[in-house]
């Protein structure tokens, strides 16, 4: 087995509309003295994405309607924030304690639809990217047609979890790489039949970063190397329970 390596990647300045994330992201690779590798993951921080892809919104462009008027009230939240939330939701599936539960437009159930105002300029909000396997997908040919390596991408956002106090990041996004690993139908050491065992490889990726990267260091960007995983292009959003499995719908 490969040792394997979690490392953050410094270097990034701040990210504004239309910047290139793949010049950006070579850049501070190499100031950081690393070297592409075939097989490397890039881990990037779902924020620099939204930046670059102009997802930031001035609140005071923001009217609230009559809807976020009152589930602001009742959560204590800033009714442009809510008005956000819900603009960038399907439905609202819970609210409570503050928070907004939704599903996204992406068909992710989160908090607040994404919507976020850390590691912003005062007065706007970050919006998720409107596709945010496509925002891998595209930096990960750009990075391989500028150096020849054959890496994958993960783009991640940080997730509550139902049941657990604490947040996790998790993968919004993937490129270059299969974001389960598969054992149905093998056998462990005892001979048992797996039936339902998939790893969600892109995630345990994305929470193990997130342990180099932080949340107030200002490194949105981490490299995985020495990981055994499967080439492909499904994609995270691939991994969205299907609405007639999901017992909790």
């Amino acid at each position: 087995m490969k040792p394997l390596e979690i490392l953050p990647v410094p270097g990034v300045p701040e990210v504004r509309k239309g910047d290139d994330l793949v010049e950006l992201t070579l850049r501070a690779l190499t100031s950081s003295g690393f070297v592409l590798r075939d097989g490397d993951v890039l881990v990037v921080k779902q924020k620099i994405v939204s930046k670059a892809e102009g997802r930031l919104v001035r609140l005071s462009s923001v009217k609230p309607g009559p809807l976020a008027r009152k589930i602001a009230s009742e959560q204590g939240k800033d009714p442009r924030i809510a008005e956000l939330i819900l603009r960038e939701s399907n439905r609202v599936v819970r609210s409570g304690h503050g928070v907004i539960i939704t599903e996204t437009k992406h068909g992710y159930v989160c908090a607040n639809s994404g919507v976020d105002r850390s590691n912003v300029q005062n007065g706007y909000a970050a919006l998720l990217p409107k596709d945010p396997d496509r925002s891998a997908r595209d930096l990960r040919r750009g990075i391989e047609r500028r150096t020849g390596r054959q890496v994958a991408v993960v783009i991640t956002d940080t997730f509550g979890r139902p049941w657990r106090k604490g947040q996790t990041d998790v993968a919004i996004g993937c490129s270059g790489i299969r974001p389960l690993k598969s054992y149905i139908g093998k056998k462990d050491k005892f001979g048992y039949n797996l039936r339902v065992t998939e790893p969600a490889v892109v995630d345990e990726i994305a929470s193990a970063a997130e342990l180099v990267t932080g949340k107030l260091t200002g490194v949105p960007l981490a490299l995985v190397r020495g990981l055994d995983y499967e080439k492909g292009e499904g994609g995270a959003s691939t991994m969205i329970m299907e609405k007639d499995l999901d017992l909790f719908r």
